[in-house]
This record gives structure tokens, sequence and C-alpha cells, in this order.
């Protein structure tokens, strides 16, 4: 069942509190060898940020099917990518203490794995599944959702940070048509 299209006014709904903190991963490719290459994520308050990442030098796998989904080249991640050791310190900055969910929970957390054990630091937030945050009704909603909200915003890249925000304002869409957190603990 698709979801009518309709304005993303789900941000500032009093009903669900604040929204989560989503995080998203670009990497370079999947399975054994693959890395992180950007890492974005949006705050409760809409905040985002997105960082690209430089790869160690040991960090050599490199999937030409994914660089064509994401669009972002190693000669890109030379130019313009921080170091791991920066992006795993602004991560404890910016996320310390919070519960982070991202959609693709086992390789994202195995790419934040690798960045962090490469920063030799330990990430100080939570990593959690989108999952949690819905009902079992409202996950079988959830593509439908995310699938309005692309429409609705027109992202003309596929990126770590817009990614994290569409994840976010999905969500957001799902709890406005009652596929709650509470609803899928019980408590409604």
């Amino acid at each position: 069942m698709a979801l009518p299209a309709e304005p993303d006014t789900l941000l500032s709904d009093p009903s669900h509190g604040a929204l989560p903190c989503v995080l998203d991963i670009e990497a370079s490719g999947f399975g054994r060898g693959s890395y992180p290459i950007e890492i974005g994520f949006v705050l409760p308050d809409g905040t985002a940020y997105c960082s690209l990442i430089v790869p160690d030098a040991d960090w050599t796998h490199w999937d030409d099917d994914a660089e064509r989904v994401h669009g972002i080249s190693r000669a890109l991640l030379r130019r313009h990518g921080r170091s791991v050791l920066e992006v795993a310190h602004e991560l404890n900055h910016r996320l310390d203490g919070r519960a982070v969910y991202c959609d693709n929970w086992a390789h994202d957390y195995a790419w934040l794995a690798r960045l962090f054990d490469s920063a030799d630091a330990v990430p100080t937030f939570r990593l959690r599944h989108l999952r949690e945050l819905m009902s079992e009704h409202g996950a079988e909603r959830f593509d439908a959702a995310r699938r309005v909200v692309e429409r609705n915003l027109q992202l003309r890249r596929h990126r770590a940070s817009s990614d994290a925000r569409v994840l976010q304002l999905s969500v957001a869409r799902v709890w406005h048509n009652g596929g709650t957190a509470a609803e899928a603990a019980g408590l409604m």
C-alpha cells in the first residue's frame, strides 16, 4: 500500500517527541575487506553532518559497482576526505551518549568497527537498528514511506547524510501513520 504524498510536516509532530538520530554509511563495496568511505547522520533537530574518509593504507578493497551507486571515487576521497582519526573523534564528539539508528545494522556495525579500530578509539554512542523504532505493522509500511519521502525530497545524489535524512523522515512518516515504537512495545 503506497502512502500519499504530503508535505513533510512530520518533523514538528508533537505526538512523537524527538525524531531519532539516524546514521548512514557509504562503503567501498560489500563483503570482506570493504570499509567506510563516507559517514553522515542527522540529529533529531534536523542538523546534518557528513564526511568523506581517506582510506587507511591497508584499506584496498574497491568495488566499481558500489562507486557507480554512490558516485564517490578514490580520487575524491584523497582530495576531500578526512583521516579515520578525525572522523572517529568527530563522531564521538557529536554523538556522545546517543542511540544512533541505521537501516543496515550488520554492515554499518562492521564498517564503524573498522573505522574505530583503525583510529584506535571506541565509539561513545550506541548503534541500533531502525526496526526497533517501529511496530511490525509500521515496519511493513516502511518501504512505501521511504518511496514517498524520496519523491518529496527529490534528492539528486546518493550520499550518506542525504540517505540518513530520508531514513529519519521515513520513520517519522511511519510514526505519523500509527507504526510507533510505543505500539511495537505493546504500550498502545
